[in-house]
């Protein structure tokens, strides 16, 4: 188990975001996010397997590292608890596997979210990506026939704003990985991610 890892990703991030507080403090921190803003995001979890079926007998598991682009394409819409914005963007997808055995994954996912901003500095959202995924897992577990893979990830997770510029975000994604298809065995992985992480706007 490396959960010690994991430990230390969110103690790091825990600490950075108090020193971040107190760096960029602003007198009036709510956030102005208008259509054409663009947020940079780093993003890092460790991710969890589920055995969804009798078949699925891998247990992987692993960091993972997710930097990302976003920009923002809609004023507020909506009204009372569900007013929000959407924005688009794309991901790079690092994950290290280090169950069973020691592998690597890459992927590139577009991605979409919706924040609520109903409650100004705290903003709840929800996020779906998708999209083409390598690894060198092929062959060496039951459930993956083909190093092309795509990954698909849906989560939610919650941005509180340091500033007007700078948010902490933490949340929760479900991984599903597997060939389309493409090749057989093709049972696919099932994992959890729970990650926290950075976002910067301009």
């Amino acid at each position: 188990m490396h959960m010690p890892f994991l430990t230390r990703v969110f103690t790091a991030l825990a600490l950075w975001s108090l020193l971040a507080a107190t760096c960029l403090y602003a007198a009036d921190p709510v956030p102005m996010i208008t259509v054409g803003t663009q947020e940079v995001g780093l993003t890092a979890g460790y991710m969890l397997p589920h055995r969804l079926t009798q078949y699925h007998t891998t247990k992987q598991e692993g960091p993972a590292f997710m930097p990302s682009w976003m920009m923002t394409i809609t004023d507020p819409v909506g009204s009372s608890w569900y007013r929000g914005q959407v924005s688009v963007g794309a991901e790079m997808v690092y994950i290290q596997f280090q169950e069973p055995i020691l592998t690597h994954g890459l992927g590139f996912t577009p991605k979409i979210k919706y924040s609520f901003i109903a409650l100004d500095r705290i903003r709840p959202y929800a996020e779906f990506a998708g999209g083409p995924f390598w690894t060198d897992l092929a062959g060496k577990i039951p459930e993956e026939s083909s190093r092309f893979n795509f990954v698909l990830t849906a989560g939610f997770g919650l941005s509180y704003f340091l500033t007007d510029q700078a948010a902490l975000n933490i949340g929760y994604r479900f991984h599903h990985i597997s060939n389309a298809g493409t090749r057989y065995p093709n049972l696919g992985l099932n994992a959890s991610l729970p990650f926290g992480g950075f976002s910067f706007f301009f």
